[in-house]
C-alpha cells in the first residue's frame, strides 16, 4: 500500500517537473523573441524640390450670363403664332412670338385714308393760294391735318410691330412659358433668353488682397458639373468700393465660354493668379502631419553609431505656406534636396530605422516584411 503511494506520487512529480519545464522554455523563448531588434518599418520618401510657384487668391462665386432677360411684351393682345423651340439659338431681331394684329391693321388702314385726303387737301389749298382763293390760315390747318394724320399713321404702325416680339440680342432661350391662343398683359413673361459666350464669375476676395489684384489678371475657374475642367478667363473690373459689413471686394472675371458648358447660376471655385515665384520649396500634402502644435514631417538620415548604415527619422518642425492641389510650400525647417517620409509615418518614432520602398508598396510601420508578404498572399487567395 504504502509502496503504491509513493509510485503515484512520484508519477506526478515527474509530470509536474514535465510541464514546468516546457513552461520555462516557453518564457525563455519569448524573452528571446522580444530582446531582438524591431525590423525596420517600411515607408516611401519624397525629396524637397524647389519649384515655379504660381501664387494664387482663391475664392468662390457664381457664373452670370453677360447679357440674360425674361423676355416679355410691351402692349397686350393674344398670341397668334409661336416662332420658337424652348431651348432653341436665336439671333438678335429674331422673332419669337407674333400677336394678333387684326384689328390694328384694319384701323391702320383708315389711318391712311386719311392721310391720303389730308395731302390731297393740302395740294388744292396750295393751289388756291396762289389763286387767293383761300388764305394762309387754311393752307396751315391743312398743313397740320396731314402732320396729324401722318403721326397717325406711323404710331398705328409702331403698335403693330411691337406685337411682334423679337430677340433684343443672341443667345439661348429657355422653357416657354405661353401658349397659342393664349391673352398675354402688357408685360407679360413670355421666355427666359441668356447670352453664354463669354460669360461673368462674381466673386470676392478680402480687402487686404486689394494691392495684389488688378485688370486683365488671368483666373482659373472650377465647377462642380465638370471638375476635371479649368475654365480660363481673366480679371475685367474690380469694384470701387469695399462692402462695409463684409470687409470684401467684389470681383467680375471675364470667362469665353464657346461650349456653352458655363451656366448662369452655376457655383465655381476661383483662383485669381498672382506673378509667379522661382525656388519655391515644395513637398507633397501627404508627407507633412498638420496639427495644433505645428506642422511638422519626419527627415530620413543616415544612422550613427550602432545604426550605421542604416536609414533613421527624426521629426522635424516645419513653417507651410501656400497649397496648391496636392503641393504645399514649405517656408522654413527644410532645404532643397531634403527627403521626408510621405507614406508610412503613423507609427514612427525619433531614431526608428526605416528601409524605402514605392508607395503602393509601404506597410504599416513596424511590420515585418513577411508578415506583409503574408498579407498580400492571403488578398490574392482572396481574389
Amino acid at each position: 500500500m504504502f509502496l503504491r503511494i509513493l509510485l503515484v506520487l512520484l508519477l506526478l512529480g515527474l509530470i509536474a517537473g514535465g510541464l514546468a519545464f516546457l513552461k520555462y522554455r516557453q518564457i525563455q523563448g519569448e524573452m528571446a523573441q522580444f530582446s531582438q531588434a524591431r525590423p525596420p518599418a517600411t515607408v516611401s520618401a519624397a525629396t524637397v524640390e524647389p519649384k515655379r510657384w504660381q501664387p494664387r487668391l482663391s475664392a468662390v462665386g457664381n457664373v452670370q450670363a453677360v447679357q440674360g432677360v425674361m423676355v416679355n411684351n410691351q402692349v397686350a393682345g393674344q398670341v397668334e403664332r409661336i416662332l420658337f423651340e424652348s431651348g432653341d439659338q436665336v439671333k438678335a431681331g429674331q422673332a419669337l412670338v407674333q400677336l394678333d394684329t387684326d384689328v390694328d391693321e384694319a384701323d391702320l388702314e383708315g389711318l391712311k385714308a386719311s392721310l391720303n385726303l389730308a395731302q390731297t387737301q393740302l395740294e388744292r389749298n396750295r393751289q388756291l393760294l396762289r389763286e387767293r382763293a383761300v388764305s394762309q390760315r387754311d393752307l396751315d390747318e391743312a398743313t397740320a391735318a396731314l402732320e396729324q394724320a401722318q403721326a397717325g399713321v406711323e404710331s398705328k404702325s409702331a403698335l403693330i410691330e411691337k406685337k411682334t416680339i423679337r430677340a433684343p440680342f443672341d443667345g439661348q432661350l429657355g422653357i416657354r412659358q405661353v401658349n397659342l391662343g393664349q391673352y398675354l398683359a402688357a408685360g407679360s413673361e413670355i421666355v427666359a433668353l441668356e447670352a453664354l459666350d463669354p460669360v461673368y464669375v462674381d466673386y470676392a476676395l478680402p480687402e487686404r488682397r486689394l494691392d495684389k489684384v488688378e485688370v486683365g489678371q488671368s483666373v482659373e475657374v472650377t465647377v462642380t458639373a465638370y471638375p476635371d475642367r479649368v475654365f480660363k478667363g481673366e480679371v475685367q473690373a474690380i469694384s470701387p468700393a469695399v462692402n462695409r459689413e463684409t470687409r470684401n471686394i467684389q470681383m467680375r472675371a471675364l470667362l469665353p465660354n464657346q461650349e456653352h458648358l458655363l451656366r448662369p447660376g452655376m457655383f465655381a471655385k476661383v483662383a485669381t493668379l498672382l506673378p509667379e515665384q522661382d525656388q519655391v520649396l515644395t513637398l507633397p500634402r501627404q508627407a507633412i502631419t498638420f496639427n495644433t502644435y505645428g506642422d511638422s514631417v519626419f527627415l530620413i538620415q543616415d544612422g550613427e553609431g550602432e545604426q550605421s548604415g542604416n536609414l533613421v527619422v527624426q521629426r522635424r518642425q516645419v513653417t507651410t505656406g501656400a497649397v496648391r492641389g496636392d503641393e504645399v510650400e514649405i517656408v522654413d525647417g527644410l532645404k532643397a534636396g531634403d527627403r521626408v517620409v510621405s507614406a508610412g509615418q503613423v507609427k514612427l518614432r525619433n531614431g526608428a530605422e526605416v528601409t524605402i520602398v514605392p508607395d503602393d508598396e509601404v506597410t504599416p510601420a513596424g511590420a515585418p516584411a513577411e508578415a506583409a508578404a503574408a498579407r498580400q498572399t492571403d488578398a490574392g487567395a482572396e481574389e
